[in-house]
């Protein structure tokens, strides 16, 4: 039962003294250290400047070529052509145009992958303190358990008690100990998950006590706020915007493509100088780009439209669950639960319960306290859930 500690200290032995963390503290720091977030912003980057890239003037072209003829010694003439080519100039702009959007996409994806990392995290904090609660009620357990052990042993000896009811208490704490070490297991596998999530930095948090949490009623301000604020929805829409500029990028692709240039030309006796101006037509080139782009941008706003069909469904779902968790809380009494246990303490002391009586009732009510630890946990995580956009 003291394996959970012993992790914790050496989790965090670079940071000895410092107070235990908060979920928004831990989520801060996951932040800074996660690996893989790290990786998506590096990648974000690269592809937005691979986005810059595509607006960029072509290559210059020089070409430089002598001539030699027979019975002349040495070169006897030599061409110098220099050329730049340019798209039609409309085209840059409505590049530099889906280029924007293209990175807006990037940048709201990188965020929708962030929310979910921080969704992840919270969601393992969160469960840690459910452990660290039903760790509290095992140690309350294993507590009374003793005792008991220790006045049944003595009436034992005294003749007041039967050896099934010495054995029954043993029982109970083999139980005890068993759920225990369950307990750690879970604990210390959703911890060592925390740490990997913040790149195994050191981090402490030993809470046991969820966050105040907002109740919320009004499903209309979470349907407006999860409609303005989603990112998957954010990145979609962007998705949507960037295929809309792109096929307008290939409406114009038709157009010619111009090249400039300037060429000199020299021989034995005289040189000369001239300017290079041509151009390309995208008749081959330009083939099916059109349709192409249409089809992409119809895709894009299908997938949008099914993000907000999505979105709007997983709210609706939410906020049904979530009220149905709020009622199952409210029938649990909690105080009236702890208090019938000590009452149920006292009568076996005072010999007007047998300890069989006691232990059937009292696993009634531990059963009862661990429905509820398990219910509000869903219900925190509901919560996250729903406010997931706010991370």
């Amino acid at each position: 039962m003291k394996l959970r500690y012993i992790l914790l200290a050496a989790c965090t032995l670079a940071t000895a003294g410092m107070r235990s963390q908060s979920i928004e503290d831990v989520l801060r720091q996951i932040e800074r250290n996660n690996k893989e977030l790290q990786a998506q912003t590096q990648a974000t980057n690269a592809a937005k400047l691979e986005v810059q890239t595509q607006n960029n003037l072509e290559d210059p072209s020089v070409e430089y070529s002598p001539f030699y003829t027979r019975g002349i010694t040495g070169m006897s003439s030599s061409e110098l052509v220099v050329t730049q080519g340019f798209d039609f100039p409309t085209l840059y702009a409505a590049r530099r145009q889906s280029g924007k959007w293209k990175q807006e996409s990037l940048d709201r994806q990188q965020l929708a992958s962030r929310r979910e990392i921080l969704l992840t995290a919270k969601n393992i904090c969160l469960d840690l303190i459910m452990l660290n609660q039903q760790q509290k009620l095992l140690d309350e357990r294993m507590r009374n358990a003793d005792e008991l052990l220790e006045l049944f042993e003595k009436r034992l000896q005294e003749g007041d008690a039967g050896i099934l009811e010495v054995n029954k208490i043993k029982m109970e704490r083999m139980n005890v100990r068993t759920e225990a070490a369950q307990n750690n297991a879970a604990h210390r596998t959703a911890l060592q998950q925390l740490l990997a999530m913040n790149g195994n930095m050191p981090l402490t948090f030993s809470s046991d006590t969820y966050p105040d949490v907002q109740e919320l009623k009004d499903y209309s301000a979470l349907y407006d706020e999860v409609m303005l604020t989603d990112a998957g929805l954010l990145a979609a829409d962007a998705d949507a915007q960037a295929a809309q500029e792109e096929l307008k990028v290939n409406r114009q692709s038709w157009l010619p493509k111009i090249e400039v240039g300037y060429r000199r030309n020299t021989s034995l006796d005289e040189k000369s100088n001239g300017f290079l101006i041509g151009g390309s037509l995208p008749i081959f080139s330009n083939r099916k780009k059109g349709k192409i782009a249409r089809a992409q941008a119809l895709s894009a706003r299908l997938r949008l439209d099914n993000a907000r069909l999505q979105a709007e469904a997983q709210t609706q779902s939410l906020f049904n669950e979530m009220q149905q968790l709020r009622e199952a809380m409210k029938a649990y009494d909690v105080v009236l639960m702890h208090k019938t246990l000590r009452l149920l303490q006292d009568a076996v002391r005072a010999g007007q319960l047998s300890i069989i009586d006691f232990y059937v009732e009292a696993d009634n009510v531990y059963k009862n306290l661990q429905a509820y630890m398990e219910v509000e946990n869903r219900y925190q995580k509901l919560i996250a859930e729903i406010y997931k956009n706010r991370l």
